[in-house]
């Protein structure tokens, strides 16, 4: 129901209007919506008198600067009206009353309870100042140990809160680690109310290493609101991994699962986003999971830097491993001639462009990286003629140089020019934060189709090489020749070279097709399409007269493989109107129209509940720029930490403010201060009392 209804229209059967207002307006009355009282915790409504009430703000009864506690929400108001309730959630008296509720409850859990109704915590302003501190420095990537100096400088440039009272007791050296843990909690609480709201949840897993070789899994998800169908992208923490194959990363995500209370049958999505998860024990993650998790559908994004290929292909394909060695060789010997080289400025320029450390442990997967290869591309007969220059007098430039004057290491380098740019536009697609996923399928389609079509006839890249080299006769030997390109004679040119060069490029063409394909089966390829061709009105037939037999078969696919979470034979009765109602809206997009399903308010929610349960299922997919940004700035936080701290138990928490906490003035400092004392010794607790 609509939270507005003229007075001419009838009330449905079986319902009767809970309450109505006063208006002065007698064409038309409003009634109270219960759907409200999912959107506004706080809210209740007197049946008999036909008053709306706030709860917080009638419990705690906060003076205003008059000097009286009532206003419309403690003494009842029949103004109802939404816009009415969402100025009451942000009124300075509710938000007040929100504080003195929760410092009332968190006090009462540590005195006795014939006090309860006579005492009020009041936050030390102090206390507040130093975790505020605490808080940015997370936010900022600021080094713990600058905490002291920090304050001191804040203490000299006359900070009221730290002056006024003295903070020693509650900070020193060692406690702001425990200050991050109880920051961290209040974020991670939030988190869990987020995924019990959250009709359907999609995961996110990454696996890292450390400096100490210690590998660990970074975990996202993504949950979308009833109450607003937005959705939200979350950093639940990064794990410990210990050794072992597919059934250790499933048992760790379903620790994970347990530990924030996501139900089996919520999680629907499970993505990859792994530079060193190999496919195989990937690929038996998801089969682990999908034994306790009916609904949920695997898929293996492409991100920056991962590899096209998992590692035992790598090791499979002969020479594959000898060319990033080549390449990782070539950029350790001149990233140290940084500013030196003038000839390799791009060379040195695709480490700060593509974040390149060569100092972390993680391995650098060069053939996947376009910009890098690139540059090597552009860079190669200066990179030549620089190496002999040095040869005579280092083994390792003469070892490079004879390695890439090699017929086979510049035509492999053409044949990844050919294929990187191909996946760069694969890569975006899951960036971007509207998308569009009727072009997955095609996309992807469309990619495997261009790599097989590459096996028989070369890439532009590739041919324009062949083209372009100058073939002399050898006074050597009769019947070969010399071959020649931008100035340099190739190496290993013969006949049985070319031969065994023809084999790997099919084999690497077979095998990156093969690994494309594995990451997007066709089964997940069929559900994304189908949801598109269901909710993506610009899918739809131009003409209303053609949408009769449309979207049959995709309906029947997801109806098929989500069973138990929807009603197959209402859903099929509902969608000729479904269908014609989506045709109206050919202005909204894809999200758009899954946030008006799930909006639990909307009359489409009501009207159409199966199809309403589908679309919180796709917005739960874990792709978008936010989701994007927050994996990127997780890897980011984990390669610099890791490189300059070590292993710190820490880590996770301080990952978790920089990536999800909010800006300062909207965190609530007070609760972290309850969960931060609470850890405290009992003599450090000293509650004020007013």
């Amino acid at each position: 129901m609509a939270a507005f209804t003229c007075h001419s229209s009838m009330v449905p059967p079986g319902k009767k209007p809970a309450g109505e207002t006063s208006n002065s307006n007698k064409k038309c009355k409003r009634y109270f919506n219960e759907h409200w009282k999912e959107e506004f915790t706080w809210l209740e409504f007197d049946y008999e008198r036909k008053l709306m009430f706030c709860i917080e703000c009638r419990q705690a009864l906060v003076k205003n600067k008059h000097g009286k506690a009532e206003n419309a929400f403690t003494v009842g108001t029949d103004n109802f009206q939404r816009h009415a309730l969402l100025r009451h959630v942000t009124s300075g008296a509710h938000r007040q009353a929100l504080a003195v509720n929760r410092e009332q409850l968190a006090f009462e859990s540590r005195v006795h309870p014939e006090l309860r109704s006579v005492l009020k915590v009041e936050v030390n302003p102090a206390k507040v100042a130093v975790l505020t501190t605490v808080y940015w420095m997370a936010k900022e990537d600021i080094p713990g140990e600058k905490c002291s100096s920090l304050l001191d400088l804040q203490k000299f440039n006359l900070c009221q809160a730290l002056l006024a009272s003295e903070h020693s007791e509650f900070y020193h050296p060692g406690s702001a680690r425990e200050m991050q843990a109880a920051i961290a909690k209040v974020l991670h609480n939030e988190d869990r109310h987020r995924i019990k709201a959250s009709p359907f949840v999609g995961l996110v897993v990454d696996e890292t290493v450390d400096v100490l070789e210690q590998r660990s899994l970074a975990v996202f998800t993504t949950t979308v609101s009833p109450c607003s169908g937005q959705t939200s992208a979350t950093f639940l923490g990064s794990f410990e991994l210990p050794s072992g194959g597919a059934s250790t990363v499933a048992g760790k995500v379903a620790e994970v699962m347990r530990s924030f209370g996501i139900p089996t049958m919520k999680l629907t999505w499970l993505r990859a986003d792994s530079a060193s998860l190999v496919a195989e024990r990937l690929s038996g993650a998801g089969a682990a999971l999908t034994s306790l998790c009916p609904l949920l559908m695997e898929m293996h994004c492409l991100s920056h830097g991962s590899s096209l290929l998992p590692a035992d292909s790598i090791g499979s394909i002969e020479y594959l491993q000898k060319y990033e060695t080549t390449v990782d060789a070539v950029y350790r010997l001149y990233s140290s001639f940084r500013g030196e080289r003038n000839g390799l400025q791009e060379l040195q320029s695709v480490l700060d462009l593509c974040e390149i450390d060569l100092g972390s442990p993680r391995a650098i997967h060069w053939t996947s990286i376009f910009p890098a290869v690139e540059a090597i591309d552009s860079s190669w007969p200066t990179l030549v003629l620089l190496l002999e220059s040095e040869a005579e007098r280092s083994p390792v430039a003469h070892g490079l140089c004879e390695e890439l004057k090699k017929f086979q290491f510049v035509a492999f380098t053409k044949i990844l020019l050919d294929v990187l740019p191909i996946f760069q536009k694969l890569r975006r697609f899951f960036q971007i934060e509207d998308f569009d996923l009727s072009i997955l399928k095609p996309i992807v389609s469309a990619t495997a189709t261009t790599l097989q079509a590459q096996k028989s006839t070369s890439g532009q890249n590739l041919q324009e090489f062949l083209n372009e080299m100058n073939e002399h006769p050898r006074d050597d030997r009769e019947g070969e020749s010399r071959l020649y390109y931008k100035g340099v004679e190739l190496a290993n040119c013969s006949k049985v070279h070319l031969k065994h060069f023809e084999r790997l490029k099919e084999s690497y063409l077979e095998s990156v097709r093969g690994n494309l394909l594995d990451r997007f089966p066709s089964s997940i390829l069929e559900a994304i399409s189908s949801f598109s061709a269901i909710f993506n009105p610009k899918c739809y037939p131009q003409s209303l007269e053609d949408i009769g037999s449309y979207g049959v078969s995709e309906l029947n696919f997801l109806l098929q493989a989500y069973s138990r979470v929807v009603v197959s034979e209402r859903a099929l009765s509902d969608f000729p109107l479904f269908k014609r109602i989506v045709f109206s809206l050919s202005q909204l997009s894809f999200k758009d129209l899954c946030v008006k399903l799930v909006y639990s308010s909307s009359e489409m929610h009501e009207l159409f509940p199966d199809f309403a349960v589908l679309a919180a299922i796709a917005l739960a997919l874990p792709l978008g720029s936010v989701l994007a940004e927050k994996i990127s700035r997780g890897r980011e936080l984990l390669q610099r930490s890791r490189t300059h701290r070590g292993k710190d138990e820490g880590l996770s928490d301080l990952m978790k403010i920089a990536i999800d906490g909010p800006a300062s003035s909207e965190f609530d400092f007070a609760l972290a201060i309850e969960y931060y004392e609470s850890t405290r010794e009992p003599g450090f607790i000293v509650a004020q009392v007013k």
